[in-house]
């Protein structure tokens, strides 16, 4: 049986997403998404269709140390945004095999009562090993989803490695979740991340843990203090919550429109907007142009020769790489 989706052109998934038609959204994103070159002129022309109906949504970053319990917040964090009228998207990057390329995609599972909900789209997102890619699919399914309607965009990453850059780079709002209780409470985090971000939240703080996760937010609050003063203005916070009970969650709901107001006032939110996208317009043209030079036949044939010849210890790395970079340049002229 063919599939509805089969050839169809780009106004087909277009109107359908303008139109909140939820199969045509994941269709779209797994267009964007695909690594197959024949997918890319039609993404390209999904996005072209859809752009002008973007940016109108609040896009917030969560990231944290495994099993600080970032879907249980996002579960419970994801109804007080419904509360305020809000229609949800939560896109999940889980962590992929570089072996297998394989994904875990177990969010959507993990959020059992968040996805039954109305206004809701959860997309467990592969990451495939690719980090300059997370950034570019994710902040065009972004803008799919903003284009589908949904004003408030959760993106979760997978905690480790370097996709916290990507993320935020891509994100009006970038929440660390931690977890107190765990011997040094600054251990596991690197220092660029903690300033990366616009708040820190310890979870779990309930039962016999509370008063731990009271005294880790006074030493993340006060570590915090020491670091340089962000462009924005603002003045990260730190707060305390527990998701299972619903307590605190609140309260991080309005320090994230304290924030929203503070930087829409102050002119940094479109500013950030505006710096976000030029970023991403250079990186695309190092990712073209990276991927262009790779898939060189001649380049790949002089890489592999390289490879094979036992006396590679003794090239000279910049000036060969020079050479093959003159070389490529002359062919492509």
């Amino acid at each position: 049986m063919t599939s509805p989706f089969h050839n169809q052109p780009a106004q087909f998934y277009i109107d359908g997403i303008l139109k909140n038609d939820i199969a045509i959204l994941s269709k779209a994103i797994t267009i964007i998404e695909s690594q197959n070159e024949s997918h890319h002129a039609l993404a390209e022309k999904i996005i072209d269709g859809i752009v002008s109906k973007t940016g109108n949504s609040f896009r917030l970053g969560i990231t944290g140390v495994p099993g600080v319990g970032k879907s249980t917040f996002i579960e419970s964090f994801g109804n007080e945004v419904l509360k305020h009228g809000h229609k949800l998207a939560v896109l999940a990057i889980d962590p992929s095999s570089d072996k297998t390329k394989g994904s875990i995609l177990g969010d959507k599972t993990r959020m059992e009562e968040l996805s039954t909900k109305k206004d809701v789209f959860i997309r467990p997102s592969p990451s495939s090993g690719n980090l300059g890619g997370v950034a570019r699919s994710t902040y065009e399914t972004i803008l799919l989803c903003e284009a589908a309607g949904f004003d408030f965009i959760i993106i979760e990453t997978v905690g480790v490695g370097q996709s916290e850059i990507s993320v935020s780079k891509i994100t009006d709002f970038f929440l660390l979740l931690m977890l107190a209780g765990a011997g040094d409470e600054l251990q596991g985090i690197k220092r660029g991340i903690m300033e990366m971000a616009d708040a820190l939240v310890i979870t779990k703080a309930d039962g016999s843990n509370l008063e731990k996760a009271k005294m880790a937010r006074s030493e993340y609050a006060h570590a915090m203090h020491l670091f340089q003063a962000s462009d924005s203005g603002w003045i990260p916070k730190t707060l305390v919550c527990s998701s299972t009970e619903n307590k605190g969650i609140v309260e991080v709901f309005k320090m994230i429109e304290e924030y929203k107001n503070f930087t829409n006032t102050n002119g940094f939110f479109n500013q950030k907007r505006k710096e976000q996208q030029f970023d991403l317009f250079l990186n695309t043209i190092d990712e073209q142009l990276k991927h262009k030079f790779y898939s060189d036949p001649e380049i790949n044939s002089a890489i592999e020769q390289l490879k094979a010849n036992k006396k590679a210890q003794t090239i000279q790395p910049f000036s060969l790489a020079k050479k093959l970079l003159e070389d490529f340049f002359k062919r492509n002229k």
